[in-house]
Parts: C-alpha cells; structure tokens; sequence
C-alpha cells in the first residue's frame, strides 16, 4: 500500500476511472459541532491519497469536483455519516455514491454484523485494527499509524462493494438496494435541513 499525504486540496489532473472510495475522519461525531480534519480516498488499486483539512481550510475545488461528479461513483462505508459531514463542510451536494454497510444490511440478512472490520473480516479474510479510530485527528501532523488506519478504511471499499453487488444480484435485492440508496440521499438532506428523520416518522 502506499500512501500519499496531501493538504487541504487533492493535487490537479488526479483521476478515479473506477470509481473512488471515501472516508472521513473527524473531530466527533456531531455534524453540527465537530469539523472535518482528513479525507481519505482510494481507486481501487494501492494507492491511498489522505487529505488533511485544516480548521480554517472553506474551499477544496478539485476534491469538491470529484465529490460533485456525477458520473464518479464515491463508495462510502456508512455514507449517512460521510456524505452529511462533507456536504455541510463545503456547501456542496454529493451525486453518485454508494454505500457498502446499507448494502450489506440488505444482502446478508443472516448477520447483524456490518461494520467494517467484520466485513472485511467475514468477506475478505482481512483483520483490520481499529486502535487509532479514537486518536485526535486535528493535529498537524499524523503519525504513521492514523495514516496506516486511515488508509486501510478505503482500501478495501472496492472489493467489498464487489463481493456485496453478487450478494444483491443473487438475492434479488439490486433493485431494492439502488431504492434503499435513493432514500438515504432524500434523508440526509431531510436531517441537513434541521429534522431528526427518527422522530419524524415516528407515529
């Protein structure tokens, strides 16, 4: 695997012909209170590129044009998350993306298990450490081992999608995922404007 570390923007003439896998890390866990610190992405080959976001950083006009791309498929792992906190931290909307956690909670229906350690685990026979998941991602300079862990959480997106596409096919649920997908787009923006979708459709 290698690694290619970048500041506040990815680097002109940068492409994903296959489609790029995406992460983010950040202060917390709150949209409205904890800022983006890292971006992370993957082609589907070994190269890693992180994106380090500074605290005062408004703009980042080639990351934010891949993101904005339609005809770019961004996989993300738990987009809900991803999707709300880049949108909201470059005032941009996100087109074509999917999501291999809300795919595999429709295709294997047999587990509760679908975080991406167990994933990676049960589909690809690769153990991931979570060790650094909690580290302080707003400081200036990442150590090797959030730059390992933040790596290791695109690099097998590609696969996984691969694996979960021909779970989907073979259960007959495509049809239903790419629906389930539309919906997730529909409630970000609900959750973006302010409502909590739980206790909106709660009776």
């Amino acid at each position: 695997m290698q690694i290619v570390l970048h500041l506040n923007d990815l680097p002109e003439g940068l492409v994903f012909p296959h489609g790029v896998a995406v992460d983010t890390e950040t202060m917390g866990l709150k949209i409205g209170r904890d800022r983006l610190c890292l971006v992370q992405l993957c082609g589907g080959d070994d190269v890693c590129h992180l994106v380090r976001i500074a605290s005062t950083v408004a703009l980042a006009p080639n990351l934010t044009h891949l993101l904005t791309d339609p005809a770019v498929l961004k996989i993300f792992h738990f987009a809900r998350f991803d999707v709300s906190i880049l949108e909201k931290t470059f005032q941009i909307s996100i087109l074509s993306f999917y999501c291999t956690k809300l795919a595999s909670k429709i295709a294997r229906t047999y587990t509760d298990r679908h975080g991406l350690k167990d994933l990676c685990k049960q589909l690809l026979q690769v153990d991931l450490s979570k060790e650094e998941q909690t580290s302080d991602w707003g400081n200036d300079t990442l150590t090797p081992e959030q730059q390992r862990y933040a790596a290791n959480d695109v690099l097998y997106l590609h696969a996984l999608k691969e694996h979960l596409d021909a779970t989907l096919m073979r259960e007959g649920k495509t049809k239903l995922f790419q629906a389930s997908l539309r919906a997730l787009a529909e409630m970000i923006q609900i959750e973006k404007a302010g409502f909590n979708v739980e206790d909106l459709f709660r009776h």
